[in-house]
């Protein structure tokens, strides 16, 4: 069974393929998703719409290739016995190392089981810009373990910077076996669906990725008893120099939508922000990445739910009292 690696840094677009890709999905497949995420509320899931022919599992709290890694094999024994997919995909967090992962893919576990295809990775342009994540070991092994690369943001994108992701790229060795061009982040199912094996080669664990190696946890599930009315649900964590603060609330409690965009705009332009909110005008899925901010309706009824991830130097702010903040209607 094919198993496809969609990989990226933070904002990348990572998301926003993958919905491209099930909107293209031939109608005869079932797929899996495997949805793995830095922060500890865990809401990339209710970034899905439901579907009978997507099923949709989210791994918060962790990274994949360290503190993760044995209940995402748990979780992927699960989903093949009892949604016997045609297809997986996988979105590591975008401070996930790929290697652990692969890893555990190659494993004698799965080795009679799946085939790992081209690994792809997102990029966006406006990194070219970002000395910061230029610098970081795990954004770069993204790009380097990749075998293939789509461009995303373009909309948010200068020429110049678009012209220096492409250097960028071309720069990694071996060449990839494609760059294509995402704008909106739509990628041909073609590029999917006609990938092979995966050429990437075993990497270590960088030493910052096995020092978070710890007891897996579930905290955070998606089917998690709402909090009180009035009694936000708080969890921050920290690691690989960026802070995570979650929060949920009640399903009950709406708030105002103008008054929720203009306070989020009011965090650190690094801050990558995703939420899922009850708000005046209905259920709205809320998506920031370097700055850009996006509103969507969205099918999701369980909580309202968000997650800001800072760099740790950007924590002069008090993110926390800030979120308290957030008007209700």
């Amino acid at each position: 069974m094919p198993v496809h690696i969609i990989t990226g840094f933070l904002g990348s677009g990572k998301t926003t393929l993958i919905h491209s890709l099930i909107e293209q999905k031939p109608v005869d497949e079932k797929w899996a998703i495997l949805v793995n995420e830095f922060g500890q509320i865990g809401i990339d899931q209710a970034m899905f719409d439901a579907r009978d022919d997507v099923v949709v599992k989210g791994l918060p709290g962790g990274c994949l290739c360290c503190q993760l890694a044995f209940v995402l094999q748990a979780a992927l024994v699960n989903l093949l016995a009892r949604s016997k997919p045609d297809r997986v995909i996988i979105e590591p967090s975008g401070l996930g190392h790929p290697a652990g992962l692969l890893d555990l893919l190659r494993s004698e576990a799965f080795q009679e089981v799946v085939e790992v295809r081209d690994i792809i990775a997102t990029l966006d342009p406006r990194r070219m810009d970002d000395a910061r994540a230029l610098q970081h070991d795990t954004f770069r092994d993204q790009l380097d373990m990749a075998d293939a690369v789509a461009l995303t943001m373009l909309d948010h994108s200068t020429p110049e910077q678009l012209s220096a992701a492409h250097a960028f790229v071309a720069q990694r060795w071996p060449p990839r076996k494609w760059v294509q061009e995402a704008p909106q982040g739509e990628l041909p199912l073609t590029l999917l669906m006609q990938s092979t094996s995966t050429e990437a080669s075993d990497v270590s664990i960088p030493a910052n990725h096995q020092q978070l190696a710890a007891t897996p946890s579930l905290e955070g599930a998606f089917f998690d008893f709402p909090p009180p009315p009035g009694k936000p649900q708080r969890e921050i964590g920290s690691s690989l120099g960026y802070t995570s603060t979650g929060l949920r609330w009640h399903p009950s409690e709406r708030f105002d939508l103008d008054s929720l965009a203009k306070s989020l705009g009011e965090l650190p332009k690094a801050a990558r922000i995703k939420g899922v909110f009850h708000t005046d005008s209905g259920w709205k899925r809320l998506n920031r990445a370097d700055g850009a901010l996006s509103i969507e309706t969205s099918a999701w009824r369980q909580d309202s739910r968000l997650e800001v991830i800072v760099p740790d130097t950007d924590l002069a702010i008090d993110i926390e009292d800030h979120l308290r903040s957030l008007a209700l209607a």
